[in-house]
């Protein structure tokens, strides 16, 4: 399928590819300023390296976290802010990993979304980049999902 069949496939089915891109293109220093050292990889591809170096620990184990924000979501949506999201995803994977006595090194996002709203994205970026900032990891990638259908309205 070519570049235009399939740009057109996406508008058909309502996702708006360009304004993804446009987006994601603009914030590309505030996700670099959260990366250390060991990030290797640049932003957009489709996964994040993370140059697992462990000077002065003998035997390093990696630990992850997944988790998610609940009904914050709502509550957000609710008052249109969503400054906070972001920022109460990362602290809630960090504080995971903390009580094993882990040391957070880099996230991951996903945001999905039945229609990609430029000023809750850049919030929820902004909100992720401010909170790997202040725990020391790098926002070192993820994915962006729109899915009408999917999600309702502007979930």
């Amino acid at each position: 399928m070519s570049k235009t069949t399939s740009t057109k496939a996406y508008a058909a089915a309502g996702v708006d590819i360009d304004l993804g891109n446009s987006l994601k293109s603009g914030l590309v220093s505030r996700i670099q300023s959260t990366h250390r050292p060991e990030v290797l990889s640049k932003i957009g591809g489709f996964g994040g390296l993370f140059q697992a170096s462990f000077k002065g620990i003998k035997e390093p184990v990696l630990v992850s976290s997944i988790d998610g924000v609940g009904t914050k979501l709502k509550i957000a949506a609710m008052l249109n802010r969503h400054n906070s999201i972001g920022q109460d995803l990362v602290n809630h994977c960090v504080n995971d990993i903390a009580v094993v006595g882990a040391e957070p090194l880099f996230f991951l996002d996903y945001i999905g979304t039945g229609k990609l709203d430029p000023k809750v994205f850049k919030e929820i970026i902004a909100g992720l980049a401010k909170a790997c900032q202040k725990a020391g990891c790098a926002l070192i990638g993820g994915e962006t999902a729109q899915m009408p259908g999917i999600y309702s309205g502007e979930d």
